[in-house]
């Protein structure tokens, strides 16, 4: 694809980025049949190639207008189109330097405004969100139905390890998991205790950045990164072998911090550093699969759901499902398995509509072939699909454990 680039972007390292991008599109079309949106609405500027083509006329200078905000808005992020793509195009660092633009070009409305903003401010601050779902299950049965449904009732977490190891790990602990769903840190930690790794907790770190990112608030972004790496690099410094992500969502995120800081000269050799340290629990586990076992209350018969951050943004697709039937679960078969749920972080709230008719799809070939129980990796997908699913719906790790005397 030929560029022009506008002046305002020109020979800038987010129009270097984009231009290399750019180029390598085709017009092949072949991301269209597993974009979600284009799947539902059938207009391609709700595809990948339509909204290469919005985005490349405004950064060629042309004024962004609220119709491309809007096709820009019911993107995913899911990026099925980067997996499906022959030329290699990197559609999902494209359209968040879309968004970013256009942003600032096209004025919201107040509420679209305000609930944007309040996401971004609401979200990261962990105490504030686990006080106010805290007050929501209080009236939760008083609640409408739609409300209710996104307030899970509570469960109870199970003990931190407490024995001190030589191998240390950290662990994003997230900025809504640990309200939204208690028991998935514990259990991450329990697993890699009974491997041989402590989890060292690091109460300053905070939001992994990707609500901000694929909001349109890259700056924003960047500060929850440089927080994050001040909290953590000390423990890099002291050797931790790793930063687990059991959310992969924000794993997907962390993994390209040393992209997001490139340019920032007090961070950027820190963050690429703490890039490849980071590793999805899967990544870990798999290679001692052997001294893995069903929980004792897990039921064996699965459908994995692997958000699309796992598959299309980690690239680890299928290796959960091989550990799984290592250790003992039948998994079923799940139809479209490359489609996303309709989550996509804010994506469910910002764009009800769309997320509920992706939710209803994924569900019925989720429970198509009669699990017991939806698995997954990523809690905005644990949560999503929660509200609407008639078995339980638990990250894949809260399956697992490890036998006592392996611990």
């Amino acid at each position: 694809m030929q560029t022009n680039l506008a002046e305002f972007i020109k020979d800038t390292p987010q129009g270097d980025e984009a231009e290399r991008i750019l180029r390598k599109c085709t017009h092949c079309g072949f991301c269209l049949a597993n974009c979600p949106t284009y799947r539902l609405l059938g207009d391609e500027l709700d595809s990948p190639r339509g909204r290469i083509y919005q985005i490349k006329q405004v950064l060629e200078g042309a004024e962004p207008t609220d119709s491309i905000q809007l096709h820009l808005d019911r993107c995913l992020t899911c990026r099925a189109c980067e997996t499906t793509c022959p030329s290699g195009v990197e559609y999902g660092k494209l359209v968040d330097l879309g968004r970013e633009v256009v942003e600032q070009h096209v004025p919201r409305a107040w509420r679209p405004r305000l609930l944007r903003g309040g996401l971004r401010w609401l979200m990261p601050r962990r105490s504030l969100f686990a006080a106010l779902l805290g007050a929501g299950r209080a009236v939760r049965p008083l609640l409408p139905a739609t409300l209710r449904a996104k307030v899970p009732p509570r469960r109870a977490p199970g003990p931190w390890p407490t024995t001190s190891r030589p191998r240390k790990v950290l662990m994003l602990e997230g900025c809504v998991q640990p309200a939204m769903a208690p028991p998935i840190n514990p259990q991450t930690a329990a697993l890699l205790d009974g491997l041989g790794l402590e989890v060292v907790r690091t109460p300053a770190s905070v939001c992994c950045g990707a609500v901000s990112q694929h909001l349109g608030a890259p700056d924003e972004a960047r500060e929850h990164i440089r927080r994050n790496i001040d909290a953590w690099w000390p423990q890099v410094e002291a050797g931790a072998e790793a930063v687990v992500v059991n959310a992969s969502g924000c794993g997907a995120q962390v993994a390209d911090y040393g992209r997001l800081m490139r340019n920032d000269p007090d961070y950027a050799e820190r963050a690429a550093r703490i890039a490849e340290l980071c590793k999805d629990p899967v990544e870990i586990l798999e290679t001692h699969a052997d001294a893995l076992q069903p929980a004792a209350d897990a039921p064996l018969r699965v459908a994995f759901q692997t958000p699309c951050t796992l598959q299309h943004g980690l690239g680890l697709n299928g290796r959960v499902e091989a550990i799984l039937r290592k250790v003992g679960f039948e998994v079923v078969a799940v139809a479209d398995g490359h489609i996303c749920c309709g989550s996509a972080g804010t994506y469910s709230i910002l764009q009800p509509a769309l997320a509920e008719k992706l939710k209803r799809q994924k569900l019925d070939n989720l429970q198509a072939n009669a699990p017991d129980v939806i698995a997954t990796a990523n809690i905005g997908c644990l949560t999503h699909l929660n509200e609407g699913a008639s078995i339980p719906v638990r990250h894949w790790l809260e399956l697992l454990s490890v036998p006592a005397d392996d611990a």
